[in-house]
């Protein structure tokens, strides 16, 4: 059977196609808000199977923990010896874990391992009175909790709060494993949840929102690699072709492949042809871009800062990392924030840790996260002109004098590689927005 008759063999009248609004109809087909439910062996393998997911769930939390904090009390040799326990403890790396977790799978966990003056079950609330010392922090997430009992009394203090888990403690060793479950106080772990629906007990995981569009992503990906990959073909054309049987047809075809792709000479007999065909891109500059934002606002994260660009060094045109690093800024105030100051205040009651049982409330104290960001040397040079021009319209009205101005910018050491600016986030926004409006206009 020739070619052309094999296709009228197997043609579908194009009026029908896949019909509009019908079972065939892939926009149909689509409901939005199926709200995809991934099991834990779903989501490790979407996570092992792609770096730009590892990248989304695995930066904000390094983000979070890069640059640690610095604790300031009025004691700095109390304050040094906390942060020195803390690192003993591996602190920065429980934390990083426990936020990994937490967008991984929708919960992450730091267990408190604490030796008390008197005997206690895990399932006793934690005596703050009885600590002896801190001596582990473990990071772990949902997949080793088998059950969530969460208070759902409306008129009780501790409405909508987790009080106790059933943690699986299961040990291997070698081919023997022993299985054990015990019921675990939630003051005897350090807990992050973001995203918790009303209604449920666990916190989703960041992929499950993110399903759709990663799927989307993938689907680029495998498409660009197909294009690449058959970018260029060549066509034969020659009249003996369709007396030819299916098995001369791929021998011939292999031959040729052979010939045609090692050799630029090609010897083919007088009323036949032979032509190079390449695949048209245009356009899917625009198709790329479209899926690369759409991942870039679901996952709330820009795109450089998904393709792995440098931490914390950004231009004044990345008004987009600014914001990024401003939301991380907020994330470490209102999420891991706490978490810092109720292990801090349990090294200050621990009675063998800091030289003795202290109190945290006759303490002046505060964490303070370090900066995340920089800028580089253009940038800076701006920010240092528009602080310039702000001292002195200071100076010229008589709101500060030169004196304050030199120890606020200066300091005793004179010009340092950094600018000396004390201002809230309203201010570091204000500067972010001129030096980009600079840079819009030098380039418009």
């Amino acid at each position: 059977m020739k070619t052309i008759d094999q296709a009228k063999h197997f043609k579908e009248d194009f009026m029908q196609g896949n019909g509009k609004a019908n079972s065939r109809d892939k926009l149909t087909r689509q409901v939005a808000g199926s709200n995809r439910k991934l099991s834990h062996e779903e989501i490790s393998s979407l996570y092992a199977d792609s770096r730009i997911v590892q990248n989304i769930i695995d930066i904000p939390a390094e983000d979070m923990t890069r640059n640690w904090f610095t604790l300031k009390m009025e004691n700095d040799q109390l304050a040094r010896d906390i942060m020195s326990k803390l690192a003993d403890l591996n602190a920065k790396k429980a934390f990083k874990d426990m936020i990994t977790y937490e967008r991984l799978r929708g919960d992450g966990f730091i267990s408190l391992g604490v030796t008390q003056a008197t005997k206690f079950d895990l399932n006793d609330e934690l005596d703050m009175n009885k600590l002896y010392s801190v001596d582990y922090l473990h990071a772990f997430s949902s997949m080793k909790v088998n059950e969530f009992l969460i208070n759902e009394d409306v008129f009780d203090i501790k409405y909508g709060q987790l009080e106790e888990l059933r943690i699986n403690r299961a040990s291997r060793h070698g081919l023997q494993t022993k299985t054990t479950e015990s019921a675990v106080h939630i003051s005897r772990l350090l807990h992050s949840q973001t995203r918790r629906m009303e209604g449920e007990f666990q916190g989703p995981s960041l992929l499950e929102p993110l399903y759709d569009i990663l799927t989307v992503f993938d689907t680029s990906v495998w498409s660009v690699g197909q294009i690449l990959h058959d970018f260029t073909f060549k066509v034969y054309k020659s009249k003996d072709i369709e007396n030819l049987s299916t098995q001369d047809k791929q021998q011939l075809s292999m031959i040729m492949d052979f010939m045609f792709r090692t050799e630029a000479l090609a010897m083919i007999a007088d009323g036949e042809d032979l032509t190079k065909q390449s695949t048209s891109v245009s356009g899917i500059k625009d198709l790329l871009d479209f899926v690369w934002d759409l991942l870039a606002g679901a996952a709330r994260m820009p795109k450089t800062v998904i393709k792995g660009q440098e931490s914390g060094t950004i231009t004044g045109a990345q008004y987009d990392v600014m914001n990024y690093y401003s939301r991380i800024v907020a994330d470490q105030e209102n999420e891991m924030k706490p978490h810092l100051e109720k292990l801090i205040r349990m090294l200050l009651m621990s009675e063998k840790e800091l030289g003795g049982r202290i109190d945290p409330e006759s303490l002046e104290w505060e964490i303070h996260f370090n900066p995340l960001w920089n800028v580089d040397a253009k940038t800076d040079a701006e920010i240092r002109k528009i602080v310039a021009e702000t001292d002195q319209i200071y100076l010229v009205n008589g709101i500060i004098t030169t004196d304050e101005i030199r120890e606020s910018r200066f300091g005793q050491f004179g010009l340092s590689s950094e600018v000396k600016f004390s201002g809230d986030e309203a201010d570091f926004s204000r500067i972010a927005n001129e030096v980009y409006r600079s840079w819009r206009d030098s380039n418009d």
